[in-house]
């Protein structure tokens, strides 16, 4: 195999990984808001995956606003959604009971921009720093 499609391969591999751990942090918050709603706290926890992604040689991340946020999710969940600029970070809130699957799809759109979700009872919501620190 010559080098440059091993270097290919690498990469591919590198991306996978990457979107595995994105599916399995969105995997976690799920279980995670499943457990609160129905207020299991004895549960055990979900098993932790080491998958450690590297971004692209050269990637570089401008500062985020409301906007691009806003506009990363599709108009059927963006209008289940409250957008707040909160300094440093922007703040996700649903408007609404989202259902397991539209916070499945809100989770992973927000893990894709390198945000989290915060667990906070009536005022859980996503989090979205403008800049990634």
């Amino acid at each position: 195999m010559s080098e440059e499609k091993l270097e290919k391969l690498v990469e591919k591999v590198e991306e996978l990984l990457g979107v595995l751990g994105k599916i399995s942090e969105d995997l976690r918050t799920v279980v995670s808001s499943m457990k609160s709603t129905m207020g299991s706290q004895t549960a055990q926890p979900a098993p932790q995956l080491a998958v450690v992604a590297t971004p692209p040689a050269g990637a570089h991340e401008k500062k985020k606003s409301i906007e691009d946020i806003r506009i990363a999710f599709p108009e059927d969940l963006e209008n289940m959604l409250n957008f707040e600029d909160k300094g440093d970070y922007i703040i996700v809130k649903p408007k609404q009971f989202l259902g397991s699957e539209n916070f499945a799809r809100i989770a992973s759109t927000v893990r894709g921009m390198g945000g989290e979700y915060i667990s906070a009872g009536r005022d859980s919501h996503f989090r979205i720093y403008k800049k990634k620190t």
